[in-house]
């Protein structure tokens, strides 16, 4: 066995940093956890964070492997990074942030910008895009912080997503991975790269080329470890750190897909449904494939925004019971919440949730909101719950079905990771609702895994994708769907769920005339 037989990577959250070691079967030899506040807000619906937070949770998670569990430093062959998608940071020539990041969370918007003109704009016209490319000017960062702190951004140098970021204080390099860029950037998802210089997005965003970082390919090298970076984090200075990509696209690949007849879903405060295609297509006109972490492939995604974030408003809202026990008991409230549902029958007799919490531009609509009908006087919190579990799972087959008429192949198997899937409930109702084969992998941590699985390829510790996820990936639990539930739900989703958006848009939007919400 090779001394270097260990794979560390680095996975920054929303909530939380870990260091993760990997050996080349996929074990997880070691891993430390930093908690952190997500954000901070000093304006309603803004959500920031200093990005300091971000690198003092990666030196103190690192420094944790080698003392807390005697890592052997020398064994590591090389780290890789995946992080929490479209957190952007600006900072100086000497890479130091000029402001906090604005995080993936972050509600502001920048409205009365000029439309674009010239032939784009009338491109976009006959076409009928032309709201299109407002939410993209409105919703994206980078104006929001040119027209509202003309001094940052002109003193900004680089304009970094989170993973470039700590590329840069590991690396001493502007350079990032093109498996991280998603987020309102010059981006052509298409190809992989920054925009060329004709596309309409350099004239929706106000930057030049020279203020983002340079873009490698997932299992690619973009640098090795400095010295600096090594005296804070204890990483050994010269290892090569081996790009990745964003977390979601990790968990797919850490999941072990590599085809589109696997789907991936990711129970997380965003819910996904993911398959990874060789081609670019999209599953909803306009919203791009995102980068998959397998080189020159892509992620057709389909999310349901608020996704698990509703078992936490669950939890603060009619959980106080199992928050009570579970801080006796030393254990996490949501691991009590499955005995809320042992005895509710599928379908929560009727109770029907439709967990569009937060609009869209295109799915489910700006007019959206959460619906929740059916409601009578057998109702507990315990049917709300499953409701919740199901009204999830039923938005995420709609998105597999959105996803199976681009590929026009049939998904026949789903891989279930995040936190959500660590409830028996929530898995076997998902193979009821989908009738499908539904498994978790092994490890929970698969976002990880997964830029672990780009480092041993890049290494050539595994000679290629198939090898490496053969060897390095293996499913934990499998839940079969029963034939005589999934006949209920099938019923529920094709003649109620199915029904429920397009009879209920028009009041949507009436209340949005009435009250002003969603703005």
């Amino acid at each position: 066995m090779s001394e270097k037989d260990l794979l560390l990577a680095i996975d920054n959250g929303t909530q939380s940093l870990k260091a993760l070691v990997f050996d080349l079967e996929g074990r997880l030899v070691a891993q430390q956890q930093v908690m952190f506040t997500p954000y901070f807000s000093r304006e309603p619906g803004w959500a920031e964070q200093d990005p300091e937070v971000f690198w003092q949770s990666l030196c103190e998670a690192c420094q944790g492997l080698w003392h807390d569990h005697k890592v052997e430093r020398k064994r590591i062959a090389g780290v890789s990074l995946t992080t929490q998608r479209a957190t952007v940071i600006n900072v100086d020539s000497a890479g130091k942030p000029l402001r906090p990041a604005m995080l993936w969370l972050d509600q502001r918007k920048t409205y009365g910008l000029p439309p674009l003109g010239g032939l784009w704009g009338l491109v976009f016209r006959v076409l009928g895009l032309t709201k299109t490319i407002e939410y993209f000017q409105v919703e994206a960062e980078a104006n929001w912080i040119r027209v509202n702190e003309p001094e940052v951004w002109e003193k900004t140098y680089k304009y970094l997503l989170l993973s470039g970021y700590l590329t840069y204080r590991l690396t001493g390099a502007f350079v990032d991975s093109s498996g991280c860029c998603v987020g309102y950037l010059p981006f052509d998802y298409k190809h992989l790269c920054w925009a060329p210089e004709w596309d309409w997005k350099w004239r929706a965003l106000p930057m030049d080329r020279d203020l983002l970082p340079d873009l490698v390919s997932p299992a690619r090298k973009l640098g090795t470890i400095t010295t600096v970076a090594e005296d804070e984090t204890g990483i050994p200075a010269g290892l090569p750190l081996i790009a990745a990509a964003a977390d979601k696209a990790c968990e797919v690949l850490g999941s072990g897909s590599l085809a589109p007849s696997i789907g991936c879903l990711s129970y997380g405060t965003t819910a996904t449904i993911n398959v990874t295609h060789k081609k670019y297509l999209e599953a909803i006109p306009l919203l791009p494939a995102y980068p998959s972490a397998l080189p020159d492939y892509h992620t057709m995604e389909v999310q349901i925004y608020r996704g698990y974030w509703m078992v936490n408003w669950f939890k603060e809202e009619f959980g106080h019971p199992e928050i009570q026990e579970a801080a006796i008991r030393g254990i996490e409230a949501e691991a009590l919440f499955d005995r809320l549902v042992q005895h509710i029958p599928p379908g929560s007799m009727g109770l029907i949730l439709q967990p569009y919490w937060s609009p869209g531009l295109k799915l489910p609509g700006p007019e959206a909101k959460g619906a929740v009908i059916g409601f009578g006087d057998v109702h507990t919190r315990g049917h709300l719950y499953r409701s919740i579990l199901e009204g999830i799972a039923f938005a995420l087959r709609e998105g597999k079905e959105r996803i199976e008429k681009k590929t026009r192949i049939p998904i026949t198997e789903l891989r279930v990771s995040g936190g959500g899937s660590r409830s028996m409930a929530a898995m076997q109702a998902t193979a009821d609702i989908f009738g499908l084969k539904t498994s978790r992998p092994s490890i929970y941590e698969t976002s990880g895994l997964g830029a672990a699985i780009d480092c041993a390829v890049g290494l050539g510790l595994h000679t290629d994708f198939e090898s490496a996820v053969k060897s390095m990936t293996h499913m934990g639990d499998i839940f079969e769907p029963d034939p005589d539930v999934h006949r209920i739900y099938h019923a529920l989703y094709r003649d109620v769920y199915r029904k429920m958006y397009k009879i209920l848009r028009p009041l949507y939007r009436r209340i949005r005339e009435i009250t002003g919400y969603p703005a």
